[in-house]
This record gives C-alpha cells, structure tokens and sequence, in this order.
C-alpha cells in the first residue's frame, strides 16, 4: 500500500494524486457510471452492480440512480434503507448508513475536508473524517451532512438542513446549521392500518 493511500485511510493529510488512489478512484467511477445508465427494469443488474461498487450492502436497499460516489467502498448500508435520486456520498472516509433509513433527494454525505491553511490547500492537502448514520433517519431533501458527525437512531433531519455536529438519538433537526428542535414523542404517533401506531415525524 501506497503511503498516500494509507494516510488516506487513517484520516491524516494525503495528497489524492497518488497512482493507487487514482485507481481506485477509476475502478469507483467506471462501476457509478455502469450503475447510473441501468433501467428500472433491470433490478438484477443494479443490484449486482451496487454491491461491486459499494463495501456492505444490506438485504433490500434501494438506491436510485443517479448516485455519486469517490470511491465507494468505504460506504456500508443498512437493509431496507432507501436513498432516493442524486444523492452524493463522498467516501474518502468511511460512510455508515444504518438499517431502515430514507435519504431524500440531493442527501450530500461530504467526509471530505480541507485545510483551512491556504498554503497546504493550495498544494492539494485534504483529509476526510467519518460520518454514521443510525438506524431509521430520514434526512430530507437536499440535507448536508458534514464530516465527522454520527446521527442517532429514529432522528429526523430536515430538508435543506446542514449538520455540522452529532446528533442525539430520537430527535427532529432542522436549520443552518442544524439544531434540535424538539424531541419525537407520543403526539407524533400515527395510526397505521391494522391497527398497530408507530412514532412517526
């Protein structure tokens, strides 16, 4: 392993012209494109094809095209999670998305980062830090994740919203940056049919 690459994925500065990086980074790209001209016909396709392009890819995930990604194998996700058209996740970092999660339209998961130094910048320098994303968030349309935050389990984040710091389990979120509004509680509880109520949002 290159030295770039392993400071890559140890989350220290890296230089991203590095020969195997680039490989990578081609290997990504050529497998997006292939999965971003499937059909919605070809179920089997897509799926054989996201799971070559992505590291874990969880029973029942739905991703539709078109996606982008930087390298794709450091993003896992959870089973039955949806994520819905023209969502970027820029995975120089790892990107975890839990089970049962809806990503709306235009969902940017950036780990990505760079210096604020403009001399390193201007030389190419960059770095990334990890984002998690727990089990049943839904994060709206055109949501900002940035790097190094973790999202708690059932949180919901509104459309537009950019996160630029952890969010607790169980909570709505909304704003530039976000900020928790409120805890979901029981007037958020929704009949279902059947019978049955869930905590919805």
């Amino acid at each position: 392993m290159s030295e770039m690459r392993r400071r890559m994925l140890d989350g220290e500065w890296y230089l991203a012209d590095d020969p195997e990086i680039q490989a990578d980074a081609a290997r990504a790209h050529e497998l997006m494109e292939r999965y971003n001209a499937t059909r919605a016909s070809e179920p089997e396709l897509r799926d054989r094809l996201l799971r070559e392009l992505l590291g874990e890819v969880g029973d029942g995930v739905s991703v539709r095209p078109p996606f982008w990604i930087d390298y794709g194998t450091n993003i896992a996700i959870g089973a039955r999670t949806f994520v819905n058209y023209d969502c970027v996740m820029l995975d120089v970092a790892p990107i975890r998305i839990g089970a049962a999660c809806q990503l709306a339209t235009r969902v940017q998961l950036l780990t990505a980062t760079h210096p604020i130094d403009p001399e390193p910048r201007r030389l190419g320098w960059e770095a990334a830090e990890p984002i998690t994303i727990g089990d049943n968030v839904w994060l709206g349309g055109g949501a900002i994740v940035c790097p190094g935050v973790t999202i708690g389990d059932d949180t919901v984040v509104g459309a537009g919203a950019v996160v630029t710091r952890d969010l607790p389990a169980g909570v709505v979120a909304a704003g530039v940056p976000a900020r928790v509004l409120r805890e979901i509680g029981p007037e958020d509880a929704v009949e279902i049919p059947g019978g049955t109520s869930e905590m919805s949002a």
